[in-house]
C-alpha cells in the first residue's frame, strides 16, 4: 500500500460525499466500516459521539438521504492529508487529514460550514485499498439545523 494509495482513497471519499454519490462512497468502504463524528465539549469537559455507523448503518442512513428534511444547497469538502502512517501489525495504514466544509446556498452565497480532522484507518483488501475507520473530529460545534449526509 503507498502513500499515494491512501491519499487519493482519502479525497475520493470525500469527492464522492460532495457529489452526494453514496453507492461511490460505499464502495470504498471496507465490510468492517467503522465510521464516527465527535467533538470536545469544553463546557462539560468530555468527547462527544455525534454520529456512530457501521456499513451497515452507513448504508441505511445514506438510503434514507432522499426522505430527509434537508438542508438547501450543496456542501464542499476541502481535504488535506497531513501524514500517511507506516502499516500497523493489522496491516491497516493511518491518515490524518484536515478538513474544511463549506455550505453553498442556493443563492449562490458560500459560508464556512465545518472545520475538523479526518483520523483514517485504511485496508488493503483484494488488491484495492478501503476505508476501514474514520473518526471525523469536528472543532466546530454549531451545525445549525443538521446535516443529512457524513461530514
Amino acid at each position: 500500500m503507498t502513500e499515494q494509495n491512501v491519499r487519493e482513497l482519502v479525497y475520493r471519499s470525500c469527492l464522492a460525499l460532495d457529489r452526494e454519490d453514496f453507492d461511490g462512497f460505499l464502495a470504498l468502504c471496507d465490510p468492517a466500516l467503522h465510521y464516527v463524528v465527535t467533538a470536545y465539549s469544553p463546557e462539560i469537559r468530555k468527547e462527544m459521539t455525534w454520529m456512530e455507523q457501521d456499513l451497515a448503518g452507513m448504508k441505511a442512513l445514506l438510503a434514507m438521504v432522499p426522505q430527509h428534511l434537508r438542508r438547501t444547497g450543496s456542501l464542499h469538502r476541502h481535504v488535506s492529508v497531513y501524514q500517511v502512517e507506516a502499516p500497523a501489525s493489522d496491516g491497516t495504514i493511518g491518515a490524518l487529514s484536515s478538513f474544511l466544509v463549506t455550505h453553498t446556498a442556493l443563492d449562490g452565497g458560500s459560508r464556512l460550514f465545518a472545520v475538523g480532522h479526518y483520523h483514517d484507518r485504511i485496508a488493503a483488501t483484494g488488491g484495492r485499498h478501503l476505508l476501514k475507520t474514520r473518526r471525523a473530529h469536528l472543532e466546530t460545534r454549531d451545525l445549525g439545523i443538521g446535516l443529512h449526509i457524513p461530514i
